[in-house]
């Protein structure tokens, strides 16, 4: 593990070897994310409009990078895809199923990039560490 210093508090970040397997982890999840929409007939011709619609939750920035991690994180986890996708089945709700497949592919897309939740710092800090071009 790797400790960084931040100005509100004192972060651990995971090793490279760690990175890599949350990373792999990540991919997987993005696969079966598509793999459920495509089973559950989600329509292709609105795959990446639907993909790119949880990083709407962005907007929490606009007003602080805290409340943007909150508003980020809220929407890039793996419990609300899951969630969703748990509703759907117990009611039996094919929208949900696919708004839940959605959100795991999200999650996972952004996690087998190197995104990963974000710290109250900057938008850039993550739990898998610093995103971004330095200057």
């Amino acid at each position: 593990m790797i400790t960084i210093s931040t100005p509100i508090e004192s972060v651990t970040l995971p090793t490279a070897t760690v990175r890599g397997w949350l990373r792999l982890e990540g991919a997987a999840a993005f696969a079966a994310g598509l793999a459920l929409y495509g089973w559950l007939d989600g329509p292709w011709l609105l795959a990446i409009p639907f993909l790119l619609l949880p990083d709407l939750s962005a907007v929490g920035y606009l007003r602080s990078p805290r409340v943007g991690a909150f508003t980020y994180n809220l929407v890039h986890n793996w419990a609300i895809g899951l969630g969703a996708l748990g509703l759907g089945v117990a009611a039996d709700s094919t929208p949900l199923l696919i708004a839940g497949a959605v959100l795991v592919a999200h999650t996972g897309m952004d996690r087998a990039v190197g995104y990963g939740l974000k710290l109250p710092t900057s938008f850039r800090d993550t739990h898998l560490g610093r995103i971004g071009r330095e200057k």
